[in-house]
């Protein structure tokens, strides 16, 4: 018999009910995206690991607060990037953000060493512009090109307007733009352009 996978506002209504075994679908089915959440934000796996097991400890303690005609997801990633900035002030810590697309910039193994080494230096200059974000800028960032959400859903994650959104994302490219030209990485500057 084929058992047909439950949506999560079906798991969270079950939830809501004092259903654990409801969490914890939701928790194999999303575990990983908040994971690296997380990761991204702080850089810290550790941290990373304990803000995971919190932000489900949250989904079951607030399930109630949970609109059933909203997505799931977002209120999800909405409390894990609060869970995250909280714990992050709490211990007035400052993290390196993007790790994920630095990954992704990785060049192919087949490549010379001069391009190895270049693409090297690529990586370490984003990650130095992305560092140089503000908060509100950098988080805009993550969520957008990390975790592929859109504006809207960005929008219902950090309880802001879409406008806001929008707005943050377009200065935020704005200064990585600028911040990569300052140092004439030309390739690097294009894939700015291009993922803009």
């Amino acid at each position: 018999m084929v058992t047909v996978p439950q949506d999560d506002a079906s798991l969270m209504e079950q939830v809501q009910h004092g259903n654990v075994d409801a969490l914890g679908k939701l928790y194999r089915r999303h575990k990983s995206r908040v994971y690296r959440t997380a990761l991204a934000i702080t850089h810290d796996e550790s941290l990373s690991e304990d803000i995971l097991q919190e932000t489900f400890v949250r989904v079951f303690k607030y399930a109630d607060s949970f609109d059933e005609t909203q997505p799931f997801e977002p209120w999800l990633y909405r409390m894990t990037v609060n869970l995250t900035y909280s714990w992050l002030n709490r211990a007035k810590r400052w993290v390196h953000f993007f790790q994920g697309v630095l990954e992704r910039l990785r060049m192919p193994a087949w490549l010379n060493p001069e391009a190895m080494i270049e693409s090297r230096e690529q990586k370490n200059l984003l990650q130095r512009a992305v560092n140089g974000l503000s908060d509100a800028h950098r988080a805009i960032v993550v969520l957008y090109y990390l975790e592929d959400l859109s504006v809207g859903e960005i929008a219902y994650t950090l309880d802001i307007p879409e406008g806001t959104v929008k707005s943050r994302l377009y200065y935020a490219r704005k200064k990585l733009r600028k911040a990569i030209t300052d140092h004439d990485y030309e390739l690097l500057s294009e894939v700015i352009y291009e993922v803009a």
